[in-house]
């Protein structure tokens, strides 16, 4: 269960991302400068940090191609995806539209991608498309119930 902990750690800094990243980009005047300072930020946590720890493993040897080239694939859709909801928020979108939006979306386009890479063994149970139509209403509610800005 320790896991929990950090599916917590992901909502509570994939639930602040938007609405910092926005007054970021708005502070900075130019959303290219936000989405430098995504860069930078991924580069000092995702590079030096897993560098130092795989340094100290002896682990920075030995990468399997394909899963190099799937993992920076994964890592790029997810850099994509930072620089989409900066250019979405430059076009005018605000957190509490741009952010509902993604993370009511992304679950769904989550479940397809992943029964797409490990098919099921079963046939699907019919509840799954009642989930999906409820992630889409909910993100629906909390867009129409959203607190005025």
């Amino acid at each position: 269960m320790g896991w929990v902990i950090f599916v917590a750690g992901a909502v509570l800094c994939w639930g602040s991302y938007g609405a910092l990243l926005h007054q970021g980009q708005t502070q900075l005047a130019n959303p290219l400068k936000a989405l430098l300072c995504v860069g930078v930020a991924y580069f000092l946590i995702g590079v030096l940090v897993p560098v130092a720890a795989l340094g100290s493993q002896g682990g920075l040897t030995g990468f399997d191609g394909a899963g190099t080239v799937t993992a920076t694939v994964a890592g790029a859709l997810g850099a994509a995806g930072a620089a989409c909801i900066i250019w979405a928020f430059r076009t005018g979108g605000l957190p509490l539209y741009v952010m509902p939006l993604v993370f009511g979306g992304a679950p769904i386009v989550n479940v397809l991608v992943s029964m797409w890479i490990h098919p099921p063994r079963t046939d699907v149970n019919p509840m799954l498309y009642v989930g999906f139509a409820l992630a889409s209403i909910g993100a629906a509610i909390v867009l129409y119930f959203r607190p005025t800005a």
